[in-house]
């Protein structure tokens, strides 16, 4: 029974030093096989997700088509969505406790609010939920709730292992990047997105691990999958440069719908924010429901329409309802908090406004113009950019998803028109912001704050310290200044201050202390600042956080052993934060 106790004592050492070695920016070889972990993992829980979907819709849809919504009779269109709604809503009821957030919006909140810590409660609320919401053909994605799992899968293992808080973003970065990755077939976008959507932000030791997580993901995907891309269409060519001024029309007309959506999601998110949960998503399944009688192709996720409108299938008038209709039913969807995703729908929105762009084109540019088919692809690469606001995101989406090149240059030109449209002529932000907003947050994202997050609090601590209490002994009092100590750690019960070991030196030099007398180190002439307590963990970010919320002149790091005793690692003053960045 002895090993135990020794396997437990082991088992701690080796996690702390474990979490010593990952607080560093730099630690991109331990990082990297944690991404690798992460994005395995993440590429099994998508995969499932995946599979969960379309074997559950095989059982009732007609043809055995997964998606095939517009083979219901009509009483089914309006029944399915509603009674999907219900019984999200009851699944939540029984299991949420309060947290009735998940998805994208969710995995950035709590980076910027609760150091990236996810739950597993939260990982199962959105792998349920979103799962029937798909299957009940609401009008939402797929890859938004699984850009939520794989971020809380990154981030339950950085908790397992005890990882300081910077690593832990590192691993919902590349949570994020893998869950992206394996649903969409992309793993290059994977990595922009979740740098530039969920992280925003561009750093080498992020780029390698994320990149790593998403080939992991994507290894597991295609396994199970195949390779070939989620849309499959025709080698279309950009016929004449004569069209770039079109495509400029094409990203400002995308501009404006998106901001058109972003204004409803947000209204309906203000106007259903007093109302039950039960109300919120029954109105959300009923509008869609309804909507469905007339354009069942808005239910689900809607790739096989958007591939029937990149095929040149679909006429103008049918494009039209369908965009309208798309609109409406998932800023709705979306601003009512049903669990399921918004990116699937902008591509698809994007796909109907660049088809009647391109059908439109055909009439108005003399001489030959490219295939609407083509338009359709660059607007919903458009779309997404200026909904995300992620224009690079954007590009490689829709370049892995069709793998045709020739959409790189005019997608170029129109995400950009589209983004600067959105944000520029009518001031929108991303539509995680806006919502963010709507809810009282804001996302922290300033490039100091940034700097900070991604350095454990352990790398700039002093580590020359001595832990005394306030009454030493002579003797003691020297043993406390040998061996260049910089700081003592003065532990009371009223409170905790640390005293600079100079300065005791100081005093033992000007005073000759005879006996055993008891120095007092509070009392004796000496700099001594006020201090608190950071948990090992920590990152700079939250310890500057910290030092301004409890004003105290310096924080102790500290961790807890397996039998709950704490031991001090080290000292930081707010002196030696400022000028570790700012000298």
């Amino acid at each position: 029974m002895k090993k135990l106790p020794r396997f437990r004592s082991f088992i701690h050492t080796a996690l702390e030093d474990l979490r010593l070695r990952t607080s560093r920016p730099d630690a991109l070889a331990l990082l990297a096989v944690l991404s690798v972990i992460a994005g395995l993992a993440t590429g099994l829980v998508i995969v499932s997700f995946r599979l969960l979907i379309e074997y559950a819709q095989l059982l009732f849809l007609p043809d055995n088509a997964p998606g095939n919504f517009e083979g219901l009779p009509l009483a089914f269109r309006i029944a399915l969505p509603v009674a999907g709604a219900l019984l999200i809503a009851l699944v939540f009821r029984l299991w949420a406790q309060g947290q009735n957030t998940v998805g994208v919006l969710h995995v950035m909140e709590r980076l910027s609010y609760n150091r990236g810590y996810l739950g597993l409660r939260g990982l199962i609320l959105q792998y349920v939920g979103a799962a029937l919401a798909i299957i009940s053909g609401q009008s939402m994605g797929r890859e938004g709730p699984s850009v939520h799992l794989g971020a809380a899968t990154g981030s339950l293992l950085g908790q397992r292992l005890t990882l300081p808080d910077n690593a832990i973003r590192t691993l919902i970065a590349c949570g994020a990047a893998a869950g992206i990755s394996a649903s969409f077939n992309t793993p290059l976008a994977g990595v922009i997105f979740a740098l530039e959507v969920v992280m925003m932000e561009y750093t080498l030791a992020g780029f390698l691990p994320v990149i790593l997580a998403a080939v992991s993901a994507t290894a597991i995907s295609r396994a199970v999958f195949g390779a070939e891309p989620v849309f499959s269409v025709p080698n279309f060519e950009f016929i004449t440069l004569l069209e770039l001024p079109y495509i400029v029309l094409l990203g400002m007309v995308t501009g404006f719908a998106a901001f058109l959506f972003i204004f409803l999601t947000r209204f309906t998110a203000h106007a259903g924010r007093e109302l039950p949960l039960w109300k919120r998503f029954l109105i959300a399944g009923s509008i869609t429901g309804v909507l469905a009688v007339f354009v069942p192709q808005i239910m689900g996720l809607g790739y096989d329409t958007a591939s029937s409108i990149l095929q040149n299938e679909i006429g103008l008038v049918l494009l039209l309802m369908i965009f309208a209709a798309k609109v409406v039913a998932t800023a709705c969807s979306v601003g009512l908090g049903l669990p399921a995703g918004l990116i699937g729908p902008t591509f698809f929105i994007g796909t109907c406004l660049g088809g009647m762009m391109g059908i439109l084109g055909q009439w108005a540019i003399p001489g030959p113009t490219s295939s609407p088919g083509l338009y359709a692809l660059i607007g919903m690469g458009a779309m997404m950019g200026a909904v995300l606001q992620a224009p690079l995101a954007a590009l490689t989406a829709i370049f892995e998803l069709t793998r045709n090149s020739n959409v790189i240059l005019p997608g170029m030109l129109a995400i950009v028109t589209a983004g600067l449209t959105a944000s520029v002529l009518f001031g929108q932000h991303s539509i995680y912001r806006t919502l963010m907003r709507e809810r009282g947050m804001d996302y922290r994202h300033n490039p100091l704050g940034q700097a900070f997050g991604r350095v454990g609090v352990v790398n700039i601590m002093n580590r020359n310290i001595k832990n005394s209490p306030r009454a030493v002994t002579p003797g003691q009092a020297k043993e406390l200044v040998k061996g260049g100590t910089e700081w003592i750690v003065i532990l009371e019960d009223s409170g905790t201050s640390i005293l600079a070991a100079k300065d005791l030196t100081n005093f033992l030099m000007e005073n000759e202390v005879l006996g055993e007398t008891d120095i007092d180190l509070m009392e004796i002439p000496a700099r001594r600042l006020r201090a608190g307590f950071t948990d090992l963990k920590a990152t700079v970010s939250s310890a500057r956080e910290q030092f301004l919320r409890e004003n105290v002149e310096a924080l102790c790091i500290r961790s807890f052993s397996v039998e709950g005793t704490a031991k001090i690692y080290g000292v930081l003053t707010f002196a030696s934060l400022k000028s570790s960045y700012f000298t």
